[in-house]
């Protein structure tokens, strides 16, 4: 059963278009056509503050797809392939998007086994410490367990290499990795295979999140 939480997540193609410094609809398509699937994002290595799971990368194939892409990229790390479009049916997504995490959560249990992931709420418009400080935790602790985290995220986030990300319509992505005990974090990006992976710090994920949420174990 659908709940209340996370309601402003749909992706839209207005919102896409009207991203700026993001990457409208269109050009997602044309990325994704021409993005090999099975690409590897990251290797898997540990070394006691870090680690990076190895994700079989594959883009979005058109501008409403980011929840199961997200899903799907999140699922490669513990080498399931599943077909994108079978894991949209099941979440509901539709040209407006994918709803919530909550949408995410389930398919992602379906997979892994019952009551692995569970949704969690950034309600604010701006994560405090608190809020911070938890998600730091749930990505160490399912990037340890071999898993990754599934966020909704909104807005404008810069990364590690100073890079901007914009996505005002709302957008999934998927935390496959750490650093520094998770004050860094490695993001798998299905929106453009030409930045498929880059770093940012837990600090503005956790902003980016804001007003949505994640799915982590």
């Amino acid at each position: 059963m659908r709940t209340d939480l996370i309601r402003k997540t749909a992706l839209t193609a207005a919102g896409l278009a009207a991203t700026a410094g993001g990457i409208a609809g269109p050009a997602i398509a044309a990325h994704a056509a021409e993005a090999k699937p099975a690409a590897q994002v990251q290797t898997d290595r540990k070394h006691g503050s870090e680690r990076e799971l190895n994700v079989r990368y594959e883009a979005q194939p058109n501008f409403y797809y980011c929840g199961p892409a997200a899903t799907r990229n999140a699922l490669s790390v513990q080498g399931k392939a599943i077909d994108v479009d079978a894991m949209a049916k099941e979440m509901g997504t539709t040209e407006a998007g994918t709803n919530s995490v909550n949408d995410i959560t389930p398919v992602l249990n379906k997979e892994t086994g019952r009551n692995v992931y569970r949704s969690v709420e950034i309600k604010d418009a701006k994560a405090d410490d608190k809020q911070t400080d938890t998600l730091r935790a749930d990505i160490v602790r399912t990037v340890d367990d071999g898993r990754a985290v599934v966020a909704n995220i909104a807005g404008t986030a810069v990364d590690t290499d100073g890079n901007t990300h914009s996505f005002e319509g709302g957008h999934y992505i998927s935390v496959v990795g750490y650093r520094d005990n998770g004050h860094t974090v490695t993001i798998a990006d299905s929106a453009n295979p030409n930045m498929a992976s880059y770093r940012m710090s837990v600090d503005n994920l956790a902003d980016w999140i804001a007003t949505r949420g994640y799915t982590a174990s």
